[in-house]
């Protein structure tokens, strides 16, 4: 017998787009097209990855975390854009002020990404009710009492309305539901999941919709015939731990709509990290570098929307089998740059040795945070202070003449252009 979760409404909240939907609105030009933000393509012979794509770029094959040389082999007509993170942390921070508006309890996912916990907040975002003359002047009391839906639909409309930008969100009583409700109907989608309607929607979906779920995972679920979420579901659970240990119960949990997880909320972010599991394990260096890359965008992107800098830099490696290892370094001057990061994550990359086995899962995080314009020393290192100015120099330079008009020139790996 299914236990149904608490009366919760929980609201996952994802940018459509994010990156590129950003260009395609700053210029006009751009709407329609593929649009491709991310490492350059050098006619097929660059190294890096996709950042984000347009919808238009989807339909070739495009995705993010694709090697670049495969999507310009993919969609070689497409507009290839660097990434302008100063720009998008920027965005990224108005949109999430919008979140706070509506409620404190916000779980920031990514730049682009954000888990609300609207429980106790939805009934406060009402309508006003039918009045006429003086009448509708009157309080704030007067609004009738709104609904977690009408919530969402507000959020949506705020977003619309203050940055020019869609998200797509999904309202479910618990996180996993809510993530995978905001997916269906992109872009600019809205779907809700109430607690009688659960199992309902989950059991009729692919095994992989299952979030969390790992491509090893899912291979051994089709072996054993188990193609939908509604058939893992009614797996004996015992069957299950003895294919996956622990895993095996959570993985029956999470068919059976059962997820405790709560939004994790925090007036002061402890670390900010990202990490990605491969598709396949892999031994090639270029793409965990590219990887790695794309993850200390992410994560100095995220630094820079709150507003912080860090000293302690940590890799996250998983290996073939699941034995995880950690290196982490910590530097003398706390930065959010994204070249810094990657210079200290990849010495550490290659100071590590795997072994021979390939590699699962990498992740990247920062720790040790002090606000971005705090200062633990009257003494100024000279090219931290040059590398601040050029950032700023460089950062108003794109904002005023666009994103094309300045790049990196020393360094091989972030921002040169062929």
């Amino acid at each position: 017998m299914n236990i149904l979760p608490k009366r919760k409404f929980i609201v996952h909240v994802d940018m459509d787009a994010f990156f590129a939907a950003i260009e395609q609105r700053d210029n006009p030009s751009l709407r329609g097209k593929p649009v491709i933000v991310g490492a350059d393509p050098k006619k097929g012979r660059g190294r890096g990855v996709v950042s984000t794509c347009s919808y238009e770029a989807r339909k070739f094959g495009v995705h993010s975390g694709l090697p670049i040389s495969i999507a310009y082999k993919k969609c070689p007509h497409a507009i290839f854009l660097p990434v302008n993170m100063e720009k998008y942390a920027r965005i990224s921070r108005q949109i999430y002020k919008i979140f706070y508006d509506f409620t404190p309890e916000v779980e920031p996912i990514s730049i682009d990404e954000a888990f609300m916990d609207i429980t106790g907040s939805f009934h406060l975002f009402g309508t006003p009710r039918s009045k006429s003359g003086a009448e509708a002047f009157s309080s704030a009391l007067d609004l009738k009492r709104g609904t977690p839906r009408e919530t969402c639909l507000l959020i949506k409309s705020r977003v619309k309305k203050d940055t020019g930008l869609t998200a797509s969100v999904g309202l479910a009583p618990v996180k996993m539901v809510a993530k995978i409700a905001s997916d269906l109907e992109k872009p600019d989608g809205f779907v809700e999941v109430s607690v009688r309607g659960l199992l309902g929607f989950l059991w009729p979906l692919d095994i992989r919709k299952l979030w969390g779920l790992g491509r090893k995972t899912e291979i051994i679920l089709r072996k054993m015939n188990v193609n939908t979420i509604g058939e893992l579901a009614k797996k004996d659970v015992k069957e299950l731990i003895d294919v996956f240990g622990k895993n095996g119960a959570h993985l029956w949990n999470l068919a059976n709509g059962i997820d405790e997880r709560t939004v994790e909320f925090a007036e002061e972010a402890k670390s900010i990290g990202n990490e990605i599991t491969f598709d396949k394990d892999t031994l090639s260096r270029e793409k965990i570098e590219s990887t790695l890359m794309l993850l200390c965008e992410k994560v100095s992107g995220r630094l820079r929307c709150d507003g912080l800098k860090g000293r302690t830099i940590t890799l996250k490696i998983r290996l073939e089998g699941f034995k995880t290892y950690t290196r982490a370094i910590t530097i003398g001057v706390p930065n959010n740059f994204t070249d810094m990061l990657y210079k200290e994550v990849k010495n550490l990359y290659n100071r590590f040795n795997s072994k021979g086995k390939k590699v699962r899962l990498v992740g990247v995080k920062v720790s040790n945070l002090s606000p971005a314009d705090f200062r633990d020393t009257l003494f100024i290192e000279t090219g931290d202070k040059k590398r601040e100015n050029v950032h700023s120099a460089v950062d108003k330079i794109k904002e005023k003449f666009g994103t094309d008009s300045i790049h990196r020139g020393s360094n091989p790996t972030i921002g040169k252009r062929g």
